[in-house]
């Protein structure tokens, strides 16, 4: 998946870095408890975004603890089960595996075989949480199937595909109220900045494939960093503004700080081409 969402841990206070871990860590139990040992490789910190805006508003953050799935013989502190998590559970599995099916066009024979193998992996996963979530199932394959349709005809329109992929990201949360509607502001436009982000990111090695990119296509081969930053920044606004009409609880904070803080510095690093080393990192050290 993508993992370009995410905070800027130095400017967390001590209780959101608890929260966001403890989310994190939550998510990770959810998918294993309701998908088996496969469906956590494909946890990822965009999924916790998702989580932690799905969740109902609570005054106070109160976690569990959990034994760890990396190591059984940790416990951590977790969110415990909720709608949320189970929402942010089956729609992630959906998500990878579609994710895969797209993949198998892309890579080359080596790693098609890898996409396969993963893809077989985790179809029972897959179908189970397909049943759980048609809707969104069915939203995920339709805008991909446009998407690809877009990438066949070398679409040149930024707009007319990152708008398929926001759509898709849109539907991951319900849409009806006013709660509902600033939901779906919000995942629209991160669902479009992702697929832009991704798009700048992936500019140099599309190039050498000689696969589709929307940048390359719209402004060259060089892309137009320019441009591209002004609507990019529009989306980042439009999140903003939408974030401040919400009631999210003590996770307005923590929300703050991934919209306000986190996605600017992640745009940054992909146009300054320090992404690729940032991205592997954890926003945790391993001995904590």
């Amino acid at each position: 998946m993508f993992g370009y969402v995410r905070p800027l841990q130095p400017e967390l206070k001590c209780k959101e870095f608890d929260l966001y871990r403890a989310t994190y860590c939550g998510l990770c139990r959810c998918m294993r408890r309701r998908y088996g040992l496969i469906a956590p490789m494909f946890l990822n910190f965009d999924f916790t975004f998702l989580a932690l805006l799905l969740w109902e508003p609570e005054d106070r953050f109160t976690p569990c603890r959990g034994r760890c799935h990396a190591n059984p013989l940790v416990k951590k502190p977790m969110c415990p089960n909720s709608e949320a998590l189970e929402q942010a559970a089956d729609e992630s599995v959906v998500l990878a595996w579609w994710k895969l099916r797209d993949d198998l066009g892309d890579e080359g024979v080596g790693k098609r075989l890898a996409v396969r193998a993963l893809s077989w992996m985790l179809r029972p996963a897959y179908q189970k949480a397909a049943r759980r979530r048609p809707g969104f199932d069915e939203t995920v394959r339709t805008c991909l199937k446009e998407l690809a349709g877009l990438e066949q005809e070398n679409c040149p329109s930024l707009d007319q595909t990152a708008d398929t992929f926001a759509r898709l990201l849109q539907s991951a949360a319900p849409q009806e109220g006013e709660r509902g509607r600033v939901l779906s502001q919000m995942l629209y436009h991160l669902g479009r900045w992702i697929y832009l982000a991704d798009a700048r990111d992936d500019l140099e090695e599309d190039k050498l494939a000689g696969r589709y990119n929307p940048v390359a296509v719209r402004y060259g081969p060089q892309g137009d960093d320019e441009a591209l930053k002004l609507t990019m920044n529009h989306s980042l606004a439009f999140m903003g503004a939408a974030l401040q009409l919400g009631e999210f609880g003590c996770r307005k904070g923590l929300l703050e700080n991934i919209v306000y803080l986190g996605l600017p510095l992640v745009q940054r690093a992909v146009f300054d081409g320090s992404w690729k080393e940032i991205k592997k990192q954890k926003i945790w050290r391993n001995d904590t």
